[in-house]
C-alpha cells in the first residue's frame, strides 16, 4: 500500500488499473470497505479516502465543512481522472465532485445515497426531527451516537447484528472524530440538496439503493430516475444502507459488470 498526500489529505493506494475512489459515509471512515477493496485490487486501482476530520485524516482542519470545500481536496489528493463511488453521504460528495470537476471523473457510483437526504415537502427522507436527535446526543455521548447510527443503518438486513458487528469492528480499528466534526459533516446531510444539479452529469453513473433502507426510502427512487435520466439504476431486493457489507458478492458483481461495460 502506498500513501500520498496534497495538503495534508491523506489517501491510500491499492492494486492496479482504473482509478477508483471510494468515499465513506458519516461517521463512519474508509476501513468500512477494507473486504471490498480485498476483492477489487485486483481489478483496479482502488483509492480509499477518509475524510476530513476522520480516521487518518483526523487531523485535517477544513476552513469550512462543505460539498464544495470537501469536493475541492479529495480531487486535488486523487490528482488524476477516476471513477468515485460514494456510500451515503459519500455519494453526496462524488457527485458534487461530478458537477464541479467534471474532467477529473471516468464515472460516478452513488451507493444508498440521495441529493438530498431530508424530508422535505413531497420528498421521501430523513425526517429532520431524528438529525436534531443525532446532533443532541453527539453532545453527550459520541461513541453511542455511532453505534445507535450503525442500527439504524443494518435495520432490515436479514442478518443485522452481523452487519452491525462487522462495521463497528472495521471503524473501531481508527480513533474517533470530534464532536465538532460528527457535527459539521451531519449538517452536510441535513442542508445539502443537489437534486437541480443531477441532469448535468453526463458521465457514466450508476445509483444503488437497498431496497428495506430506512434512511434512502425506496419511495425516492423514481423521483431521482427522473432527475438523472442518464443514469443507471439497481436495487439490492434484500439490502438496507450497507449493500456492500450485506449482500458484498452481489454488490460486486454489480460493480464489476457496470464498470466493464461502461469504462473499458
Amino acid at each position: 500500500m502506498k500513501e500520498s498526500m496534497a495538503e495534508s489529505l491523506k489517501i491510500a493506494s491499492q492494486g492496479q488499473g482504473i482509478p477508483l475512489v471510494l468515499i465513506h459515509g458519516w461517521g463512519l471512515n474508509a476501513a468500512v470497505f477494507q473486504p471490498c477493496i480485498e476483492q477489487l485490487q485486483d481489478h483496479f486501482e482502488v483509492i480509499s479516502v477518509d475524510l476530513p476530520g476522520f480516521a487518518t485524516n483526523k487531523a485535517y482542519q477544513l476552513s469550512e465543512y462543505s460539498l464544495i470545500e470537501l469536493a475541492d481536496i479529495i480531487e486535488k489528493a486523487v490528482a488524476k481522472p477516476a471513477v468515485y463511488l460514494g456510500w451515503s453521504l459519500g455519494g453526496l460528495v462524488a457527485s458534487q465532485i461530478a458537477i464541479q470537476h467534471p474532467e477529473s471523473v471516468l464515472g460516478l457510483v452513488t451507493m444508498a445515497s440521495s441529493p438530498q437526504f431530508v424530508e422535505r415537502n413531497n420528498w421521501p427522507g430523513i425526517k429532520a426531527s431524528v438529525l436534531a436527535m443525532f446532533h443532541q446526543q453527539l453532545a453527550k455521548d459520541t461513541t453511542k451516537t455511532i453505534s445507535n447510527f450503525l442500527k439504524i443503518q443494518a435495520m432490515g438486513s436479514p442478518h443485522v447484528r452481523q452487519d452491525i458487528k462487522q462495521i463497528r469492528d472495521l471503524v473501531m480499528q481508527h480513533e474517533q472524530p470530534t464532536q465538532q466534526v460528527l457535527d459539521d459533516s451531519l449538517r452536510l446531510l441535513e442542508t445539502s440538496n443537489l437534486s437541480g444539479q443531477l441532469k448535468t452529469i453526463n458521465h457514466p453513473f450508476l445509483r444503488l439503493y437497498g431496497k428495506l433502507d430506512g434512511l434512502v426510502p425506496k419511495q425516492v427512487i423514481p423521483m431521482i430516475d427522473a432527475l438523472a435520466p442518464k443514469s443507471q439504476c439497481y436495487i439490492f431486493q434484500q439490502a438496507s444502507h450497507a449493500p456492500f457489507i450485506s449482500h458484498q458478492s452481489e454488490f460486486l458483481i454489480v460493480l464489476k459488470n457496470w464498470l466493464n461495460e461502461y469504462l473499458n
